[in-house]
């Protein structure tokens, strides 16, 4: 099979290293890929918005599949055009995509059909969510979310009421999102332990992912910004088999079925972002695609053929046999930009790379770089992922961070307490 992959961060990189382990794979084409992927595939200069010259693309190729790894080509309807011309691809189509491209669709998807998540009220202009924020309705600290896209940046956590005026100005006067913040959404503050549940979906059946625990502010102890994920660990640590039962029946058979009976069939993954609250498990917000850092972790714990899962969905006949996965555990931690995940300096050359990859068990997947005259240079805010997977949390851990010193770069910064936790039972 001829395969196309859509994307160039560290979850495509770790999709492409999958995939070419596949006797399937004749051929991987990554677009627009990035330095890391260049090793395994042949990466072609597309942006992975450029929907049209994609599917161009695809059909002069003859590409027997394409796999979208982010969110936006698919809230733009990737799917939809590659169908249009008889292209099989891997994901939800614009209607089905929409839970992610939209927090107030989410929201109001989740309510309509009581499916656990908290209060909430919509706000179209400054002066309505002020009024929302003035009414007494919610007690702080409050959550304001911009209702689109925004790279996983577009949520803050408000402690009081000037915090809370301060993000609905930076959202929606100074649109710091863009159209994205033309809406918010107005929520409750959720007290709990975060995590992330992902599973394949054909629209009707469903198979979840091994577990995965996200650290997503950059700063040790869950401080600092919201980023897109500064590391994440395999297994969660903190799902029970009760907990595991109540999130599909309460959360995720829900979530799928309605969508197929709102005529949204959702084909691809579908990952929802939890709380676990006193109260059991309430949805923070839906992706419509592969996690990332989750990706990197549950790659490395995939022991099935991920293009034989893949095809399966696509063909609406998910494999009806147990995916199989390691019993060992997996640990990933992000190199990033000093700056991010706000702005921050490109073209800082890598170095170490090289001696890195020569630990045992070491896999480094890249998620911001750019390869010039066979060097590498960051090309984004988070610019290494180092993984690997051991029997155990802390050797797991332990050889990742031993490692991370192999490798430097001007600015380079990362957390040093991902997957400092007990070890589950």
């Amino acid at each position: 099979m001829k395969i196309l992959l859509v994307g160039s961060g560290g979850r495509e990189h770790a999709l492409a290293w999958k995939i070419v382990q596949s006797p399937h794979c004749e051929k991987l084409y990554c677009a627009p890929g990035n330095g890391g992927m260049a090793q395994i595939a042949e990466v072609v200069p597309i942006e992975d918005t450029n929907i049209s010259l994609l599917a161009r693309f695809a059909e002069e190729k003859k590409i027997d599949l394409t796999v979208v790894g982010p969110e936006a080509p698919l809230a733009l309807g990737i799917v939809d055009e590659f169908e249009r011309r008889g292209l099989k691809i891997y994901g939800p189509n614009k209607k089905a995509a929409e839970i992610e491209k939209s927090k107030v669709f989410a929201k109001e998807f989740m309510a309509r059909h009581r499916i656990p998540t908290g209060n909430f009220r919509v706000a179209s202009t400054p002066e309505e969510a002020l009024k929302i924020l003035n009414s007494g309705e919610f007690e702080f600290p409050v959550v304001i979310k911009a209702d689109g896209l925004a790279a996983g940046k577009g949520v803050m956590i408000c402690s009081n009421i000037k915090r809370a005026e301060d993000a609905i100005n930076e959202i929606m006067v100074r649109k710091k999102f863009g159209p994205a913040g033309d809406r918010v959404v107005i929520e409750e503050y959720l007290q709990g332990r975060e995590m992330s549940f992902i599973v394949f979906t054909d629209g009707a059946r469903v198979q979840p992912l091994v577990t995965t625990m996200d650290h997503k502010a950059a700063y040790d102890g869950d401080k600092g910004p919201n980023t897109g994920g500064m590391g994440a660990i395999s297994p969660s640590p903190f799902i029970t088999e009760k907990l595991f039962t109540q999130i599909m029946e309460t959360i995720i058979f829900p979530t799928i079925t309605r969508l197929l009976e709102e005529g949204r069939r959702f084909k691809g993954t579908l990952y929802a972002g939890l709380m676990i609250t006193a109260d059991g498990p309430k949805v923070l917000e839906y992706n419509c695609r592969f996690g990332d850092p989750e990706t990197q972790v549950q790659m490395l714990r995939l022991e099935s053929d991920l293009v034989e899962i893949l095809m399966s969905v696509v063909n609406e006949d998910l494999l009806k046999e147990e995916i199989k996965w390691s019993s060992k555990t997996a640990g990933c931690v992000v190199l990033a930009s000093a700056g991010y995940p706000g702005s921050y300096e490109k073209g800082k050359l890598i170095r170490g790379l090289e001696e890195a990859e020569k630990v045992p068990g070491l896999v480094i997947f890249h998620a911001g770089t750019s390869l010039v005259n066979g060097q590498y240079y960051t090309n984004g805010g988070r610019v290494l992922n180092v993984c690997t997977s051991e029997e155990t949390l802390q050797q797991t851990m332990k050889k990742i961070y031993d490692s991370i010193p192999l490798i430097n770069f001007e600015g380079m910064f990362y957390r040093k307490d991902i997957g400092a936790v007990k070890e589950a039972k």
